[in-house]
């Protein structure tokens, strides 16, 4: 039975040290924040922002035009004859079908514009982040959305913010 017991406390002891020397080879980042507030990442939100107001204005416009034309057919209701009113909605119909194809396309294209974005962010910061961890005999990095609690000094976030800031700047979307 003493065997046993010195066997467990042995175990215990040995690995409570094992775990506290391990615990500063694990830290975590915030990539939210690195997106979001580095040099980088507010190029292409502000890239990804002008595209947006582009896209927009645009259809605005088109649906100006649509709604126009709208007017004109309403107005003319009673001057046209049955088949040329019917001729006109029909083609108005087809615009604005043509119009909502238009606008899901821009919203795919941008959900993809800021897909690739975020992918080329991150593409650019693992290498920052292995030479990180080498330097400073970190093990693991975790993503802190991942970390239910943690200690503020493992999260190495605005360390990497300012090496991204250094090395990365802007980048071009296009």
């Amino acid at each position: 039975m003493k065997i046993k017991s010195l066997l467990v406390l042995l175990f215990l002891i040995l690995f409570s040290k094992i775990s506290l020397s391990n615990e500063n080879n694990l830290v975590y980042i915030d990539l939210n924040k690195i997106m979001n507030n580095s040099i980088a990442g507010k190029s292409i939100t502000s890239q990804l922002e002008e595209n947006h107001k582009k896209n927009i204005s645009k259809l605005k416009e088109i649906e100006e035009k649509l709604k126009k034309e709208e007017s004109e057919i309403i107005s003319q209701k009673n001057i046209l004859s049955k088949e040329e009113y019917e001729k006109k909605i029909i083609d108005l119909r087809e615009k604005a079908k043509k119009f909502r194809k238009e606008r899901n396309e821009n919203i795919n294209n941008l959900n993809n514009q800021r897909l690739e974005a975020t992918a080329k962010i991150i593409k650019l910061v693992k290498p920052i982040l292995s030479e990180y961890s080498e330097k400073n005999s970190i093990s693991i990095i975790i993503d802190k959305k991942n970390v239910i609690i943690g200690k503020t000094a493992l999260d190495i976030t605005d360390d990497i913010l300012k090496i991204v800031d250094d090395e990365i700047g802007k980048i071009n979307l296009n």
